[in-house]
Protein backbone atom coordinates (compact mmCIF):
# COMPACT_ATOMS: atom_id res chain seq x y z
CA UNK A 1 0.00 0.00 0.00
CA UNK A 2 1.21 3.75 -1.05
CA UNK A 3 0.87 6.57 1.65
CA UNK A 4 -0.17 10.18 0.02
CA UNK A 5 0.01 13.55 1.02
CA UNK A 6 -2.80 14.51 3.37
CA UNK A 7 -4.00 17.61 1.63
CA UNK A 8 -6.93 16.23 0.18
CA UNK A 9 -8.53 15.03 3.88
CA UNK A 10 -7.37 18.01 5.26
CA UNK A 11 -9.36 20.14 2.74
CA UNK A 12 -12.55 18.01 3.07
CA UNK A 13 -12.39 18.23 6.59
CA UNK A 14 -12.10 22.34 6.35
CA UNK A 15 -15.25 22.37 4.28
CA UNK A 16 -17.50 20.47 6.35
CA UNK A 17 -16.37 22.61 9.42
CA UNK A 18 -16.75 25.74 7.09
CA UNK A 19 -20.37 24.39 6.18
CA UNK A 20 -21.85 23.69 9.37
CA UNK A 21 -20.46 27.25 10.88
CA UNK A 22 -21.88 29.18 7.96
CA UNK A 23 -25.36 27.53 8.02
CA UNK A 24 -27.98 26.83 10.63
CA UNK A 25 -30.83 25.60 8.43
CA UNK A 26 -31.33 21.65 8.10
CA UNK A 27 -31.50 21.18 4.77
CA UNK A 28 -32.47 18.64 2.14
CA UNK A 29 -29.08 17.14 0.12
CA UNK A 30 -30.06 15.83 -3.28
CA UNK A 31 -29.68 12.49 -4.76
CA UNK A 32 -27.51 12.09 -7.79
CA UNK A 33 -25.53 10.22 -9.65
CA UNK A 34 -23.03 12.88 -11.21
CA UNK A 35 -20.77 14.97 -9.22
CA UNK A 36 -22.06 17.49 -6.69
CA UNK A 37 -22.52 21.20 -6.82
CA UNK A 38 -20.84 23.51 -4.76
CA UNK A 39 -24.46 24.10 -3.14
CA UNK A 40 -24.66 20.31 -2.93
CA UNK A 41 -22.16 19.91 -0.87
CA UNK A 42 -22.48 22.04 1.88
CA UNK A 43 -25.99 21.43 2.42
CA UNK A 44 -25.02 17.91 2.84
CA UNK A 45 -22.29 18.97 5.46
CA UNK A 46 -25.07 20.98 6.85
CA UNK A 47 -27.47 17.46 6.96
CA UNK A 48 -24.72 15.63 8.49
CA UNK A 49 -23.66 17.92 10.89
CA UNK A 50 -27.34 18.44 12.02
CA UNK A 51 -28.21 14.96 12.78
CA UNK A 52 -24.89 14.44 14.57
CA UNK A 53 -25.78 17.54 17.55
CA UNK A 54 -29.69 15.63 17.21
CA UNK A 55 -27.94 12.60 18.34
CA UNK A 56 -25.75 14.07 20.78
CA UNK A 57 -28.69 16.01 22.39
CA UNK A 58 -31.10 13.27 22.38
CA UNK A 59 -29.98 9.96 22.16
CA UNK A 60 -30.54 7.51 25.25
CA UNK A 61 -27.33 7.12 26.27
CA UNK A 62 -24.02 9.91 26.85
CA UNK A 63 -22.42 10.06 23.47
CA UNK A 64 -18.94 11.08 22.77
CA UNK A 65 -18.81 13.28 19.50
CA UNK A 66 -14.71 11.39 18.41
CA UNK A 67 -16.45 8.05 18.89
CA UNK A 68 -19.14 9.15 16.53
CA UNK A 69 -17.64 10.40 13.77
CA UNK A 70 -15.08 7.41 13.64
CA UNK A 71 -17.77 5.14 13.39
CA UNK A 72 -19.98 7.69 10.69
CA UNK A 73 -16.30 7.14 8.72
CA UNK A 74 -16.56 3.78 9.23
CA UNK A 75 -19.80 3.20 7.53
CA UNK A 76 -19.18 5.44 5.01
CA UNK A 77 -16.02 3.70 3.60
CA UNK A 78 -17.72 0.01 3.87
CA UNK A 79 -20.50 1.18 1.89
CA UNK A 80 -18.09 2.34 -0.78
CA UNK A 81 -16.63 -0.78 -1.46
CA UNK A 82 -15.39 -3.94 0.33
CA UNK A 83 -11.29 -2.73 0.67
CA UNK A 84 -11.97 0.73 1.74
CA UNK A 85 -11.93 2.02 5.44
CA UNK A 86 -11.27 4.50 7.86
CA UNK A 87 -8.33 3.47 10.46
CA UNK A 88 -8.46 4.98 13.44
CA UNK A 89 -5.41 5.56 15.88
CA UNK A 90 -4.58 1.38 16.82
CA UNK A 91 -5.75 0.38 13.30
CA UNK A 92 -3.33 2.42 11.85
CA UNK A 93 -0.70 1.50 14.32
CA UNK A 94 -1.63 -2.08 13.45
CA UNK A 95 -0.84 -1.81 9.70
CA UNK A 96 2.95 -1.60 10.49
CA UNK A 97 2.84 -4.93 12.08
CA UNK A 98 0.27 -6.38 9.05
CA UNK A 99 3.43 -5.05 6.60
CA UNK A 100 5.67 -6.82 8.19
CA UNK A 101 7.39 -9.99 6.04
CA UNK A 102 6.52 -12.40 9.38
CA UNK A 103 3.64 -12.01 11.67
CA UNK A 104 1.41 -14.37 13.59
CA UNK A 105 -1.32 -15.77 11.85
CA UNK A 106 -2.88 -18.31 9.65
CA UNK A 107 -1.58 -17.96 6.14
CA UNK A 108 -5.37 -16.95 4.75
CA UNK A 109 -5.61 -14.72 2.53
CA UNK A 110 -9.40 -13.30 2.66
CA UNK A 111 -11.90 -11.14 0.51
CA UNK A 112 -15.54 -9.82 0.19
CA UNK A 113 -17.74 -11.67 -2.35
CA UNK A 114 -21.21 -10.62 -2.42
CA UNK A 115 -21.12 -9.52 0.82
CA UNK A 116 -19.84 -12.37 2.61
CA UNK A 117 -16.18 -12.67 4.01
CA UNK A 118 -14.65 -15.57 1.64
CA UNK A 119 -11.52 -17.36 1.83
CA UNK A 120 -9.47 -16.81 -1.36
CA UNK A 121 -6.79 -18.79 -0.96
CA UNK A 122 -4.61 -20.77 1.89
CA UNK A 123 -1.31 -20.42 1.16
CA UNK A 124 0.99 -23.61 0.91
CA UNK A 125 2.66 -25.12 4.15
CA UNK A 126 0.84 -22.55 6.50
CA UNK A 127 -1.59 -23.46 9.57
CA UNK A 128 -4.77 -23.10 7.90
CA UNK A 129 -3.68 -25.20 4.47
CA UNK A 130 -2.59 -28.04 7.10
CA UNK A 131 -6.20 -27.57 8.79
CA UNK A 132 -8.35 -27.89 5.66
CA UNK A 133 -9.28 -24.32 5.18
CA UNK A 134 -10.14 -24.27 1.22
CA UNK A 135 -10.40 -21.63 -1.47
CA UNK A 136 -14.33 -20.08 -1.85
CA UNK A 137 -15.60 -21.05 2.36
CA UNK A 138 -17.56 -18.74 3.75
CA UNK A 139 -16.11 -17.53 7.62
CA UNK A 140 -19.25 -17.31 9.34
CA UNK A 141 -17.73 -16.62 13.07
CA UNK A 142 -14.17 -16.00 13.92
CA UNK A 143 -14.04 -17.02 17.69
CA UNK A 144 -17.43 -16.41 18.76
CA UNK A 145 -17.60 -13.29 16.92
CA UNK A 146 -19.92 -13.07 13.60
CA UNK A 147 -18.88 -11.63 10.55
CA UNK A 148 -21.26 -10.17 8.87
CA UNK A 149 -20.54 -6.59 8.71
CA UNK A 150 -17.26 -7.27 9.38
CA UNK A 151 -14.88 -5.27 7.31
CA UNK A 152 -11.52 -7.20 5.60
CA UNK A 153 -9.46 -5.17 8.11
CA UNK A 154 -11.27 -6.04 11.28
CA UNK A 155 -11.04 -10.02 10.15
CA UNK A 156 -7.52 -9.76 9.43
CA UNK A 157 -7.01 -8.28 12.70
CA UNK A 158 -9.06 -11.02 14.39
CA UNK A 159 -6.99 -13.52 12.76
CA UNK A 160 -3.54 -12.46 13.37
CA UNK A 161 -2.29 -12.89 16.69
CA UNK A 162 0.53 -14.37 19.16
CA UNK A 163 2.59 -17.71 17.05
CA UNK A 164 1.34 -20.74 19.54
CA UNK A 165 -1.99 -19.41 20.35
CA UNK A 166 -5.04 -21.24 18.88
CA UNK A 167 -8.36 -19.55 16.69
CA UNK A 168 -11.66 -20.82 15.97
CA UNK A 169 -12.81 -20.49 12.38
CA UNK A 170 -16.76 -21.41 11.67
CA UNK A 171 -16.93 -22.00 7.78
CA UNK A 172 -19.61 -22.47 5.33
CA UNK A 173 -18.52 -24.63 2.31
CA UNK A 174 -20.08 -25.92 -0.73
CA UNK A 175 -21.90 -29.14 -0.65
CA UNK A 176 -21.16 -29.31 3.23
CA UNK A 177 -24.61 -30.41 5.58
CA UNK A 178 -23.73 -27.92 8.05
CA UNK A 179 -21.04 -25.02 9.19
CA UNK A 180 -17.90 -26.77 9.84
CA UNK A 181 -15.62 -25.88 12.87
CA UNK A 182 -11.95 -25.54 12.82
CA UNK A 183 -9.56 -25.09 14.97
CA UNK A 184 -6.01 -23.59 13.55
CA UNK A 185 -2.99 -22.96 15.80
CA UNK A 186 -1.16 -19.50 14.43
CA UNK A 187 2.23 -19.55 13.52
CA UNK A 188 5.00 -17.63 12.16
CA UNK A 189 4.40 -17.09 8.32
CA UNK A 190 7.12 -18.12 6.21
CA UNK A 191 6.50 -19.07 2.58
CA UNK A 192 7.95 -20.48 -0.30
CA UNK A 193 6.33 -18.87 -3.18
CA UNK A 194 8.23 -20.88 -6.14
CA UNK A 195 8.32 -24.58 -6.55
CA UNK A 196 9.86 -26.31 -9.10
CA UNK A 197 9.10 -29.86 -10.13
CA UNK A 198 9.45 -32.65 -13.92
CA UNK A 199 6.81 -34.46 -14.81
CA UNK A 200 7.73 -38.38 -14.26
CA UNK A 201 5.77 -39.20 -17.58
CA UNK A 202 7.40 -36.17 -19.71
CA UNK A 203 11.21 -34.99 -18.07
CA UNK A 204 10.83 -31.93 -20.90
CA UNK A 205 8.01 -30.40 -19.31
CA UNK A 206 8.46 -27.83 -16.21
CA UNK A 207 5.81 -27.24 -13.38
CA UNK A 208 6.51 -23.87 -11.87
CA UNK A 209 3.70 -23.48 -9.18
CA UNK A 210 3.67 -19.85 -7.84
CA UNK A 211 1.80 -19.80 -4.20
CA UNK A 212 2.25 -15.88 -4.10
CA UNK A 213 3.40 -12.79 -5.33
CA UNK A 214 6.47 -11.72 -3.09
CA UNK A 215 9.47 -10.04 -4.29
CA UNK A 216 11.55 -13.01 -4.95
CA UNK A 217 9.26 -14.35 -7.37
CA UNK A 218 10.60 -13.21 -10.88
CA UNK A 219 13.76 -13.86 -9.37
CA UNK A 220 12.76 -17.71 -8.45
CA UNK A 221 11.23 -17.67 -11.45
CA UNK A 222 14.10 -17.45 -13.55
CA UNK A 223 16.64 -19.59 -11.81
CA UNK A 224 13.92 -22.78 -12.31
CA UNK A 225 13.82 -21.95 -15.95
CA UNK A 226 17.73 -21.76 -16.17
CA UNK A 227 18.13 -25.11 -13.78
CA UNK A 228 15.88 -26.97 -16.11
CA UNK A 229 17.51 -25.93 -19.88
CA UNK A 230 15.86 -28.66 -21.71
CA UNK A 231 12.46 -27.46 -20.99
CA UNK A 232 10.42 -27.47 -23.84
CA UNK A 233 6.78 -26.73 -22.38
CA UNK A 234 5.61 -24.98 -19.55
CA UNK A 235 3.05 -25.02 -16.93
CA UNK A 236 2.01 -22.48 -14.69
CA UNK A 237 0.64 -22.89 -11.43
CA UNK A 238 -1.59 -19.78 -9.79
CA UNK A 239 -4.30 -21.46 -8.30
CA UNK A 240 -4.72 -21.04 -4.58
CA UNK A 241 -2.48 -17.70 -4.97
CA UNK A 242 -4.06 -14.55 -3.60
CA UNK A 243 -1.67 -12.55 -5.17
CA UNK A 244 0.76 -9.99 -4.11
CA UNK A 245 3.08 -7.43 -5.38
CA UNK A 246 2.27 -5.52 -8.79
CA UNK A 247 5.72 -5.18 -9.84
CA UNK A 248 6.36 -9.23 -9.04
CA UNK A 249 3.44 -9.83 -11.57
CA UNK A 250 4.41 -7.61 -14.01
CA UNK A 251 8.09 -8.61 -14.26
CA UNK A 252 6.74 -12.38 -14.50
CA UNK A 253 4.69 -11.99 -17.64
CA UNK A 254 7.55 -9.71 -19.26
CA UNK A 255 9.51 -12.82 -19.17
CA UNK A 256 7.15 -14.31 -21.99
CA UNK A 257 6.02 -11.14 -23.07
CA UNK A 258 8.07 -8.72 -25.34
CA UNK A 259 5.95 -6.19 -26.20
CA UNK A 260 3.04 -4.19 -25.21
CA UNK A 261 1.15 -2.59 -22.28
CA UNK A 262 0.90 -5.60 -19.70
CA UNK A 263 -1.55 -4.10 -17.18
CA UNK A 264 -2.61 -0.89 -16.62
CA UNK A 265 -4.39 0.97 -13.81
CA UNK A 266 -6.77 3.54 -14.19
CA UNK A 267 -8.06 6.24 -11.48
CA UNK A 268 -10.22 9.59 -11.46
CA UNK A 269 -6.83 11.21 -10.54
CA UNK A 270 -4.33 11.55 -13.42
CA UNK A 271 -1.64 10.99 -10.89
CA UNK A 272 -3.02 6.77 -10.72
CA UNK A 273 -3.36 6.63 -14.39
CA UNK A 274 -0.49 4.56 -14.82
CA UNK A 275 0.69 1.99 -17.30
CA UNK A 276 2.92 -0.83 -16.93
CA UNK A 277 5.22 -2.24 -20.22
CA UNK A 278 7.28 -4.94 -21.38
CA UNK A 279 10.37 -4.82 -22.35
CA UNK A 280 12.15 -7.19 -25.01
CA UNK A 281 15.70 -7.99 -23.29
CA UNK A 282 15.79 -11.46 -22.14
CA UNK A 283 12.35 -12.67 -22.95
CA UNK A 284 10.98 -16.58 -24.29
CA UNK A 285 8.42 -16.00 -26.38
CA UNK A 286 9.00 -19.81 -27.94
CA UNK A 287 8.47 -22.04 -25.40
CA UNK A 288 4.49 -22.89 -25.09
CA UNK A 289 3.01 -22.66 -21.98
CA UNK A 290 -0.47 -23.43 -20.08
CA UNK A 291 -1.69 -21.64 -17.30
CA UNK A 292 -3.95 -22.81 -14.20
CA UNK A 293 -5.89 -21.06 -12.51
CA UNK A 294 -9.39 -21.34 -10.22
CA UNK A 295 -11.32 -19.27 -7.66
CA UNK A 296 -8.96 -19.33 -5.39
CA UNK A 297 -6.62 -16.92 -7.91
CA UNK A 298 -6.77 -13.16 -7.37
CA UNK A 299 -5.38 -9.71 -7.84
CA UNK A 300 -1.85 -10.35 -9.32
CA UNK A 301 -2.39 -13.64 -10.20
CA UNK A 302 -5.73 -12.43 -12.16
CA UNK A 303 -2.87 -10.21 -13.51
CA UNK A 304 -0.67 -12.80 -14.93
CA UNK A 305 -3.13 -15.42 -16.45
CA UNK A 306 -5.58 -12.25 -18.32
CA UNK A 307 -2.30 -10.46 -19.63
CA UNK A 308 -1.09 -14.23 -20.79
CA UNK A 309 -4.63 -15.01 -22.01
CA UNK A 310 -4.89 -11.17 -24.23
CA UNK A 311 -1.39 -11.73 -25.84
CA UNK A 312 -2.50 -15.56 -27.23
CA UNK A 313 0.81 -16.31 -25.49
CA UNK A 314 -1.08 -19.16 -23.28
CA UNK A 315 -3.59 -21.35 -22.92
CA UNK A 316 -5.45 -20.55 -19.86
CA UNK A 317 -7.09 -23.94 -18.34
CA UNK A 318 -9.68 -24.52 -14.67
CA UNK A 319 -11.99 -22.32 -13.46
CA UNK A 320 -12.85 -18.66 -13.21
CA UNK A 321 -10.46 -16.38 -11.00
CA UNK A 322 -11.50 -14.35 -7.89
CA UNK A 323 -12.31 -11.07 -9.79
CA UNK A 324 -9.72 -8.40 -7.49
CA UNK A 325 -8.46 -5.72 -9.44
CA UNK A 326 -8.49 -2.70 -7.69
CA UNK A 327 -5.68 -0.26 -6.34
CA UNK A 328 -6.07 1.20 -2.83
CA UNK A 329 -3.49 3.36 -1.14
CA UNK A 330 -3.07 4.96 2.12
CA UNK A 331 -3.87 8.06 3.21
CA UNK A 332 -3.45 9.77 6.52
CA UNK A 333 -5.27 11.89 8.42
CA UNK A 334 -2.63 13.67 10.98
CA UNK A 335 -0.63 11.80 12.14
CA UNK A 336 -2.23 9.22 14.27
CA UNK A 337 -5.01 8.07 11.51
CA UNK A 338 -6.08 7.03 7.84
CA UNK A 339 -8.01 6.01 4.99
CA UNK A 340 -7.48 2.83 3.04
CA UNK A 341 -9.43 3.89 -0.49
CA UNK A 342 -9.60 2.42 -3.66
CA UNK A 343 -8.48 4.98 -6.30
CA UNK A 344 -8.20 2.83 -8.85
CA UNK A 345 -8.64 -0.46 -10.92
CA UNK A 346 -6.56 -2.67 -13.08
CA UNK A 347 -6.99 -2.87 -16.65
CA UNK A 348 -5.86 -6.46 -18.84
CA UNK A 349 -4.21 -5.30 -21.83
CA UNK A 350 -7.78 -5.78 -24.30
CA UNK A 351 -8.63 -2.80 -22.05
CA UNK A 352 -10.69 -5.38 -19.74
CA UNK A 353 -11.25 -5.34 -15.96
CA UNK A 354 -10.98 -7.62 -13.31
CA UNK A 355 -12.48 -6.48 -10.96
CA UNK A 356 -15.87 -8.51 -9.92
CA UNK A 357 -15.11 -10.29 -13.41
CA UNK A 358 -11.87 -12.17 -13.12
CA UNK A 359 -10.82 -13.96 -15.77
CA UNK A 360 -12.69 -16.82 -17.30
CA UNK A 361 -10.15 -19.71 -18.63
CA UNK A 362 -9.79 -21.14 -22.57
CA UNK A 363 -10.53 -24.25 -21.13
CA UNK A 364 -12.86 -25.06 -18.15
CA UNK A 365 -12.12 -27.79 -16.19
CA UNK A 366 -13.34 -28.33 -12.25
CA UNK A 367 -11.41 -29.92 -9.94
CA UNK A 368 -11.44 -33.65 -9.42
CA UNK A 369 -10.05 -37.05 -10.23
CA UNK A 370 -9.72 -38.69 -13.67
CA UNK A 371 -11.34 -42.04 -13.76
CA UNK A 372 -8.98 -44.33 -15.47
CA UNK A 373 -9.26 -48.17 -16.09
CA UNK A 374 -6.28 -50.82 -16.76
CA UNK A 375 -6.20 -52.72 -19.79
CA UNK A 376 -5.93 -56.20 -19.05
CA UNK A 377 -4.39 -56.93 -22.57
CA UNK A 378 -1.66 -54.96 -21.73
CA UNK A 379 0.44 -55.03 -18.64
CA UNK A 380 2.82 -52.41 -17.27
CA UNK A 381 6.63 -54.10 -16.87
CA UNK A 382 6.35 -53.93 -13.28
CA UNK A 383 3.15 -55.51 -13.41
CA UNK A 384 4.09 -57.92 -15.82
CA UNK A 385 6.94 -58.99 -13.60
CA UNK A 386 4.32 -59.21 -10.63
CA UNK A 387 2.23 -61.82 -12.36
CA UNK A 388 4.67 -63.85 -13.80
CA UNK A 389 6.01 -64.29 -10.32
CA UNK A 390 3.01 -65.07 -8.99
CA UNK A 391 2.65 -67.83 -11.66
CA UNK A 392 6.02 -69.15 -11.16
CA UNK A 393 4.94 -69.71 -7.04
CA UNK A 394 1.70 -71.38 -8.22
CA UNK A 395 4.18 -74.03 -10.04
CA UNK A 396 7.11 -74.73 -8.13
CA UNK A 397 6.79 -74.00 -4.35
CA UNK A 398 10.08 -73.72 -4.18
CA UNK A 399 10.18 -70.21 -5.72
CA UNK A 400 11.12 -67.30 -4.09
CA UNK A 401 10.09 -63.66 -4.27
CA UNK A 402 13.88 -63.04 -4.45
CA UNK A 403 14.04 -65.16 -8.18
CA UNK A 404 12.51 -62.18 -9.91
CA UNK A 405 13.49 -58.40 -9.22
CA UNK A 406 10.10 -56.32 -9.27
CA UNK A 407 11.04 -52.55 -9.40
CA UNK A 408 7.65 -51.21 -7.80
CA UNK A 409 8.90 -47.62 -8.38
CA UNK A 410 9.35 -48.03 -11.99
CA UNK A 411 6.86 -45.88 -14.29
CA UNK A 412 6.48 -45.54 -17.76
CA UNK A 413 9.60 -43.10 -18.41
CA UNK A 414 11.79 -45.86 -16.79
CA UNK A 415 12.82 -43.89 -13.81
CA UNK A 416 13.52 -44.98 -10.26
CA UNK A 417 12.40 -42.25 -7.79
CA UNK A 418 12.26 -42.32 -3.89
CA UNK A 419 8.65 -41.12 -2.44
CA UNK A 420 10.94 -38.01 -0.79
CA UNK A 421 11.73 -37.21 -4.91
CA UNK A 422 7.64 -37.73 -6.02
CA UNK A 423 6.97 -34.97 -3.40
CA UNK A 424 9.79 -32.57 -3.85
CA UNK A 425 10.40 -32.74 -7.49
CA UNK A 426 8.39 -34.89 -9.19
CA UNK A 427 4.66 -35.05 -10.28
CA UNK A 428 4.05 -38.90 -10.51
CA UNK A 429 1.55 -40.39 -13.27
CA UNK A 430 -0.79 -41.39 -10.64
CA UNK A 431 -0.39 -37.11 -9.13
CA UNK A 432 -1.53 -36.22 -12.43
CA UNK A 433 -4.63 -38.40 -12.84
CA UNK A 434 -5.83 -37.35 -9.60
CA UNK A 435 -5.84 -33.57 -10.14
CA UNK A 436 -7.91 -33.22 -13.56
CA UNK A 437 -6.69 -29.18 -14.29
CA UNK A 438 -3.14 -30.20 -14.28
CA UNK A 439 -4.04 -33.79 -16.22
CA UNK A 440 -5.70 -31.77 -18.66
CA UNK A 441 -3.29 -28.69 -18.82
CA UNK A 442 -0.61 -31.27 -19.58
CA UNK A 443 -2.28 -33.16 -22.64
CA UNK A 444 -2.68 -29.36 -24.04
CA UNK A 445 1.00 -28.43 -23.57
CA UNK A 446 1.52 -31.53 -24.81
CA UNK A 447 -0.42 -30.52 -27.81
CA UNK A 448 1.28 -27.36 -28.23
CA UNK A 449 4.95 -28.70 -27.93
CA UNK A 450 4.03 -31.04 -30.93
CA UNK A 451 2.33 -28.68 -32.87
CA UNK A 452 4.94 -25.78 -32.35
CA UNK A 453 7.54 -28.48 -33.85
CA UNK A 454 9.31 -26.27 -36.82
CA UNK A 455 8.53 -23.44 -35.71
CA UNK A 456 11.30 -22.03 -33.57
Amino acid sequence: MIKKSKKIIATGLLSTLTAAYLFGGFAEAKSTTTQSTAKEKLEAYIKFTQILNVIEKEYVDETNTTELINKALKGLMTNLDSHSNFMDTKEYKDLTVQTKGEFGGLGISVGMKDGALTVIAPLEGTPAKKAGIKAGDIILKINNKATIGMSIDESVKLMRGKPGTDIVLTVVRKKAPKPLTIKITRAIIKIQSVYAKNLATDKNLLYLHVTSFDQKVVESMKKAIADHNNTKGIILDLRNNPGGLLDQAVGLVNMFVKKGVIVSQKGRSKLENVEYKATPENTDTKTPMVVLVNGGSASASEIVSGALQDFNRSVIVGEKTFGKGSVQVVLPIGDKEALKLTVARYYLPSGRTIQAKGVTPDILVHYGEIPRKQDPLFLKEADLKQHLEEELQKIDSNATTKSIRVDTNATDSNLTLSEDQNKSSIITEDQLYKDAQLKIGVDILKALVITHKGKQ
